[in-house]
């Protein structure tokens, strides 16, 4: 299903489209000691006196600059990106997503949970709506919204950018919010295309152990929407 829509003014003060991005600290990626949050910075300090090899810090987005196609997931998870410095990387979620990517070709090397690797991204860039780990997985409202600023300028940095594969309904506001649209406008639908100006917004559930065990999502299912947003990224290449 396609849901067409156009940018209006945004919800909680985040800038419409046209805005500009040199506001201070609009940049594509925070500092790793990112102290937006008082909560995820206690929580990294905590973790680092727990987990002292981990990466503990600010998550960086991870691919290729050129990319088409910008995958968005919720938060790195405490012993995933958050030990391994790069999305996706070391958990569940991960050794569904990076096979797929690989499979479509949108990858190419090897994968490996630790990040020892020479995996590489083809036309893609994989990031996350929060780039700190919360505690229990479960960031709040106020944290993703402070978080907004550099997922709005990661967008905005990708000049060849078309299709934005949202993993989630948190990361599908995240994203409704750094374009500018409201979020009423474009409800959270698994399977659905949003069409936002230039840019198209594909909606999957998350690929989470959680729904893969619960059965809300397959890998089957799961590859079927990211190839269906390969196919809008590169409609040259026949998806």
């Amino acid at each position: 299903m396609t849901v067409e829509g156009t940018v209006a003014a945004a919800e909680d003060g985040v800038p419409a489209k046209g805005h500009k991005v040199s506001e201070p600290g609009a940049r594509p990626e925070p500092p790793a000691d990112c102290g937006r949050c008082p909560r995820l910075v206690a929580y990294r300090h905590e973790n680092r006196r727990r987990f002292p090899d981990f990466f503990n810090g600010a998550v960086p987005s991870f691919g290729d600059e050129d990319a088409r196609l910008l995958i968005v997931g919720l938060a790195p998870g405490l012993k995933g990106a958050n030990r391994t410095g790069r999305p996706f990387t070391g958990d569940a979620a991960g050794s569904v997503l990076y096979p797929a990517l690989l499979a479509l070709g949108l990858a190419c090397g090897h994968y490996d949970e630790n990040g020892h690797d020479d995996l590489r991204l083809t036309g893609v860039m994989i990031t996350n709506a929060l780039r700190c780990v919360p505690p229990a997985n479960k960031p709040t409202a106020a944290e993703i919204r402070r978080c907004n600023p550099y997922l709005r300028a990661r967008i905005a940095s990708l000049s060849r950018l078309g299709v934005i594969l949202a993993l989630g309904r948190i990361a599908h506001d995240a994203v409704l919010r750094a374009l500018g649209v409201r979020l009423a406008a474009h409800p959270f639908a698994h399977g659905t295309t949003h069409v936002l100006g230039r840019y198209r917004l594909v909606d999957s559930y998350h690929c989470s152990r959680y729904n893969m065990n619960t059965g809300r999502l397959s890998e089957e299912a799961f590859r079927a929407v990211l190839a269906r947003a390969r196919a809008l990224a590169f409609p040259a290449n026949g998806g």
